[in-house]
């Protein structure tokens, strides 16, 4: 007799959640297989074995807990599917393990784009929604090179990839566009490898995976003070991104992603305390009179979140950002027009902007940590890890008083 059932594992760290997980026995042997997935206690019926969907969860909770409820449906089905044809082809000759061993080489022979997506999946359930959109992105590229036709984990050779680094380079990617893909592949295949679908090779051996020096995008001081002193009055959707920009800058360079779910409460007097949402780096910015000034200009009414970036918190939040920033960049390329810039304006402009300035005005580049001359963000984290808040606060008031 075999059973198969899908348990929770509460963490010995966190009470209040779990690690999902198939339990497999047969002849009295158990066999775990981790599902890749964890969810809070509340969320389980320990009795049922099943996933609970609260009428209280937000939407976006429930929606993902459907996929998880459905996601541990279909796998389970197949592990049953698994024990009916080792009954029928070994006559009750095999092990646990034979099982285990079985659901692995299925799961290897889905594909490597099936892989991919199932781990972009376990991904959002783990609420790391930026690496599973890097993996989706380069998924869906992927599959286009390969016209939707999926290949077998070992088939993934050089050969296939040297072929897709070509495709990506005739639809006129960037050498850093194109290796941004060739990392995200390369994840996933390592992923598939520590799983033991795969024996680990090196298919991304002759395709470039590094970062290069990329163009210079920052904007001199004269070009910030013409975007600044725009009159968009008759624009509030131009007004908005200018504004937005220009907080950017007031920031020290902060990333959209990090204004987006700046919140209320991360206002501290006059210092404003956050975590980047890119590496979770505790930053602290003083609060000066020009960030208030476009704080007051938009009303968030009972919104936890300060800027109005996510409008309706109840909602994907994730989804808002990501519309929020494309139409931010759609705005912000009009307004380089309007200032004669012969490159796109783009949010990212704001941080090059920041630290091009501090430079330019004999900033103590151990103060302003030359932010986009490293190889690496770690080292600019080194160096700003080391400084005294007060003098990065300095470095940031002499610029937006040049601004002035």
């Amino acid at each position: 007799m075999t059973t198969v059932k899908v348990k929770l594992r509460m963490s010995s760290y966190d009470k209040s959640k779990g690690t999902l997980y198939y339990q497999v026995i047969h002849k009295r042997t158990t066999r775990l297989i981790h599902s890749g997935y964890s969810i809070r206690a509340t969320e389980w019926d320990f009795i049922h074995k099943t996933v609970i969907i609260a009428e209280e969860a937000t939407r976006k909770r429930k929606e993902e807990l459907h996929r998880l409820d459905k996601t541990l449906s279909k796998e389970l089905l197949r592990l049953k599917n698994i024990v009916r044809r080792l009954e029928h082809s070994s006559q009750d000759t095999y092990t646990a393990e034979d099982i285990v061993k079985e659901y692995r080489r299925s799961e290897a022979n889905s594909g490597f784009i099936a892989f991919g997506r199932r781990q972009a999946e376990q991904l959002l359930q783990l609420n790391k929604c930026q690496k599973a959109e890097r993996y989706t992105y380069t998924l869906n590229s992927f599959c286009r090179f390969r016209k939707d036709k999926d290949l077998l984990l070992e088939e993934l050779d050089g050969n296939i990839m040297i072929a897709y680094e070509n495709y990506l380079k005739n639809n006129d990617l960037c050498i850093n566009s194109t290796s941004f893909y060739m990392r995200n592949l390369r994840s996933i295949y390592n992923d598939a490898v520590e799983k033991g679908l795969v024996e680990g090779g090196n298919p991304f051996k002759h395709v470039y995976t590094g970062i290069d020096r990329t163009v210079k995008r920052a904007i001199s001081l004269e070009v910030l003070r013409q975007i600044k002193q725009l009159d968009l009055a008759q624009y509030p959707l131009l007004d908005l991104a200018r504004n937005l920009f220009m907080f950017s800058v007031y920031t020290r360079g902060m990333s959209f992603v990090d204004m987006a779910y700046l919140r209320k409460k991360d206002l501290h007097g006059d210092i404003l305390i956050y975590h980047r949402q890119k590496t979770g780096h505790l930053l602290k910015v003083r609060w000066e009179n020009m960030m208030q000034t476009i704080v007051d200009k938009y009303d968030t009414g009972d919104s936890p979140y300060l800027l109005p970036i996510i409008r309706n918190p109840d909602d994907d939040r994730r989804k808002q950002y990501r519309s929020a920033l494309r139409l931010m960049n759609k705005k912000l390329k009009k307004i380089g027009t309007m200032v004669g810039l012969m490159k796109p304006l783009t949010t990212y402009v704001a941080r090059h902007a920041w630290a091009s300035i501090a430079k330019e005005r004999h900033i103590p580049i151990s103060v302003i940590s030359e932010a986009m001359g490293h190889n690496s963000e770690n080292t600019t984290r080194i160096y700003l890890a080391s400084l005294d808040a007060s003098e990065i606060d300095k470095a940031n008031k002499n610029i937006m008083d040049a601004l002035e």
